[in-house]
């Protein structure tokens, strides 16, 4: 399952070339048996969604869409082009769509507000998000619940204005879901060894860095780290800092991880590409792990050393 809307791209490694994924859950190909559930509180442009669709071969029996979806129209997109500029904004009409959502209720916005059981490509997905997750809970079943851009872009607990237009934090992925706190097993936090934003005007970041200054410590090739950062929606450079242990600690107060995920580790030193079990990586990274568990008190259960299938360090007790 996944919240958010298209404003958000993720990337997935696969062979002969990575996936990109705006609207379907990143697991799409790689569980291929996995059901998906897009809920109450996913924004979606349809033209984008069935284009999504069509590359995966994802069928009706296997994707549901909950009928209250908001649906992102043109006109969204070409307003926030207008007026969003100068927070770099990815302007894909998610903040237009979702405030029309809102103002909508006395039925006078133009254009007209239109949920997904109102789009007539989409009716063969509609059902009911709700009675999907509570038969899945009956069974015993795992719900993966993956949620979009990160904490520091909270509209309510980012840096504002240089904001998302949804709550991106645990809580509120979990409210868009339809899903009750008590249900939560797990709460993986991903984390990144050099954060990022998008390139332009995307607000403050601590201790912002080069690309020039990255090359010379990971010992990566400067064009290599660009390709790598560049934005998988707009595609724009971005922007680089270092690791901010103040961010870290606020992210952790507020989503409650039961487990961190570190990604980017090859970025601390390339040599650990070549680390397949957390003892071959540098003595640096130990220790810099060593020191995000202690500041955030959750553990490191997984450890990205580069993009493939295997450089993952899978270090989970569960």
């Amino acid at each position: 399952m996944r919240v958010g809307g298209p404003n958000a791209g993720h990337k997935v490694y696969a062979e002969p070339k990575p996936e990109a994924y705006f609207h379907l859950p990143s697991g799409t190909e790689r569980a291929s048996k996995a059901q998906l559930l897009l809920g109450a509180g996913a924004v979606i442009f349809p033209p984008k969604l069935l284009q999504e669709i069509a590359v995966h071969h994802v069928d009706a029996e296997r994707l549901s869409i909950d009928p209250h979806a908001m649906i992102i129209e043109d006109e969204d997109i070409e307003l926030e082009k207008a007026l969003l500029d100068t927070i770099s904004s990815t302007a894909q009409g998610v903040g237009a769509a979702s405030a029309r959502k809102i103002m909508g209720r006395g039925g006078k916005t133009n254009p007209h507000v239109r949920l997904a059981k109102e789009v007539p490509e989409l009716k063969p997905f509609i059902r009911e998000s709700q009675a999907i997750l509570e038969r899945a809970f009956v069974r015993g079943d795992r719900v993966l619940l993956e949620g979009t851009q990160g904490t520091s872009l909270s509209l309510h607990h980012g840096i504002y204005p240089w904001v998302t237009s949804r709550e991106t934090c645990v809580a509120g992925c979990l409210a868009d879901a339809g899903i009750a706190s008590t249900r939560v097993r797990r709460v993986i936090m991903v984390c990144r060894t050099y954060p990022i934003r998008v390139g332009g005007r995307s607000g403050h970041m601590t201790l912002e860095i080069s690309y020039v200054e990255l090359a010379k410590r990971s010992g990566i090739d400067i064009g290599e780290l660009k390709k790598t950062e560049t934005t998988t929606t707009t595609k724009k450079q971005r922007r680089l800092a270092e690791f901010d242990w103040e961010q870290l600690h606020r992210s952790t107060m507020l989503n409650g991880p039961t487990d961190i995920a570190l990604t980017f580790v090859d970025y601390l030193n390339k040599a650990n590409r070549e680390a397949f079990r957390f003892d071959q990586l540098t003595l640096e990274t130990l220790r810099f792990i060593e020191e995000v568990e202690r500041v955030s008190g959750v553990p490191v259960s997984l450890i990205s050393t580069n993009f493939n299938w295997r450089n993952v360090i899978d270090r989970r007790s569960w």
